[in-house]
């Protein structure tokens, strides 16, 4: 995929209206104890407050769905874990057909897609991932590093900056920010 779509992307994914921030989500209680979480980790204070809230975002991310969805999600991560991508998609693949709501089996299947050396599918499944959840930072730092990995330094960068709207606080974040800026523009910052 060229430079210039990842940074166009990211630039789409910004732009979104509130309205398609607050997608239709399987309930009401996972929404508000997300969206508390999410406001909780703009506001955290330092690193060591933002890695616990991250965790807890992540994992009521990847239990959001019904039990046989949470089964599919939890084969597809130790498949990941093994190095069983084909597998990996396939199940997060499932859960998809399953919950096409969820927003993090794009996420995950992205990465296994990109593991698996599909590229522009792991970029349409981060595209999905953003269309349901717009303050996915994960899906934002998965971007990030599949433009690093592709020395797209622009996109890896506006996709950085994304993480630290989200997640100010990222473990690592000013760092991150300022080395992909230096590859990006050439620029210590």
């Amino acid at each position: 995929m060229p430079a210039k779509s990842i940074l166009a992307a990211v630039l789409l994914f910004a732009a979104l209206p509130a309205s398609a921030q607050n997608a239709a989500a399987p309930g009401n209680d996972r929404r508000a104890a997300i969206d508390k979480l999410l406001g909780a980790l703009k506001s955290a204070p330092s690193e060591e407050i933002a890695g616990p809230l991250e965790q807890q975002i992540r994992q009521l991310w990847l239990n959001s769905g019904t039990p046989a969805v949470t089964l599919l999600m939890s084969r597809g991560l130790r498949e990941m874990k093994a190095d069983a991508n084909q597998d990996a998609i396939e199940d997060f693949s499932a859960a998809i057909t399953l919950d096409p709501t969820l927003a993090e089996a794009y996420h995950q299947r992205a990465i296994a897609r990109y593991h698996a050396g599909d590229a522009q599918g792991a970029f349409a499944d981060i595209q999905a991932t953003l269309q349901r959840e717009p303050r996915s930072f994960a899906a934002f730092q998965t971007l990030s590093a599949i433009a690093e990995a592709r020395k797209d330094w622009k996109g890896a960068y506006t996709a950085w900056q994304k993480v630290l709207e989200i997640d100010p606080k990222a473990p690592g974040g000013q760092e991150r920010l300022k080395d992909l800026r230096r590859h990006a523009l050439g620029e210590e910052a």
